[in-house]
């Protein structure tokens, strides 16, 4: 009976799933990330694991990896907290959930640009504290979103989904950039495919929809946030190391932005106390993907990834190196 270990609770349908497939299932249930030496210990023991991207598996710890382990289920879209190469190199098969996330994680990238246009926080705190004394011709006024340019960085699901909510919900112009053209979606929602410097400069909004790589780290800068429109907004649902948060820092204490909305941070899940003092920032707990179908779709493809790979078929979610 091979054994799976499951680095923390996720939904029930993933253990249930590999149970009835015959295999033994141990789960961390302390509510604490493990340590690298419990990863360690982990991986020499059992024939699969499935870790959550909070699990930082590098090569030190792939080493310590039994020859009997089969594969890394990841519970996420992403898998750069996996060293690939290395295991690889070890015949560890590795995987991700793709496909499940794109919907939520738009939904969510549209929260934070209301919210930060629309002054939601601010305005929140302001009725609260009971400053509130009655309708105000020039209380909190915005910009109207609707008609303005949205710049996506990043056509997967995700960056696609936002692209259509944009253009037929709020009739937004679209600019994109991506490693290659979309010629269905430039059909359908009248994008432009532009070069980076384009799209950062003639954009009302930028958002962020690409994996993190070496080539992506910071990709966003002080040179590019240069770029930007002093009342642009910033949004980044994706990975946390795509900005320089000390640019951005930079960039929203003095005005070289209007706001930034963030569910990602480059070290999290600490993040800077300059960050959260900042008014023009509206912070969420890495919660993009948090809806209820999203994260069963998640557990059940993690499962059925490992059940695969013992039942000698392809992973719907493996990674394979280009």
């Amino acid at each position: 009976m091979p054994a799976v270990y499951i680095t923390s609770k996720i939904p029930k349908i993933a253990s249930d799933l590999l149970i009835n497939s015959g295999f033994k299932v141990e789960i961390n249930n302390s509510g604490q990330n493990l340590t690298k030496t419990q990863l360690k210990d982990v991986l020499s023991k059992y024939d699969a694991v499935l870790t959550l991207m909070t699990d930082k598996i590098d090569g030190d710890i792939l080493n310590s990896a039994s020859p009997k382990l089969k594969i890394i289920a990841n519970f996420a879209v992403g898998y750069d907290n996996i060293d690939i190469l290395t295991a690889k190199r070890r015949g560890i098969v590795v995987t991700n959930t793709p496909g499940v996330a794109g919907e939520a994680i738009a939904e969510h990238t549209f929260a934070l640009i209301l919210a930060c246009a629309k002054q939601i926080v601010a305005a929140d705190r302001y009725t609260r504290s009971g400053k509130y004394r009655g309708w105000n011709p020039l209380g909190f006024l915005t910009l109207t979103i609707t008609g303005k340019t949205i710049g996506i960085i990043g056509l997967g699901r995700a960056g696609t989904f936002v692209a259509h909510v944009a253009y037929e919900g709020f009739k937004m112009n679209i600019l994109y950039f991506d490693i290659s053209r979309s010629e269905d979606l430039e059909i359908l929602t009248r994008a432009k495919f532009t070069t980076l410097d384009f799209l950062l400069k003639h954009s009302d909004i930028v958002t962020l929809h690409i994996p993190l790589t070496p080539k992506t780290h910071h990709l966003i800068g002080k040179n590019e946030l240069v770029l930007m429109k002093n009342t642009a907004i910033l949004i980044n649902t994706a990975r946390g190391a795509l900005l320089d948060q000390e640019a951005l820092i930079f960039a929203l204490k003095n005005q070289q932005i209007a706001a930034a909305g963030l569910d990602v941070f480059e070290h999290e899940p600490n993040i800077s106390q300059e960050l959260k003092m900042l008014d023009n920032v509206v912070l969420t707990p890495h919660m993009a993907s948090a809806t209820l179908e999203c994260r069963e779709a998640m557990a059940r493809i993690a499962a059925e990834n490992i059940i695969d790979v013992f039942e000698r078929r392809t992973p719907f979610g493996v990674i394979k190196l280009a």
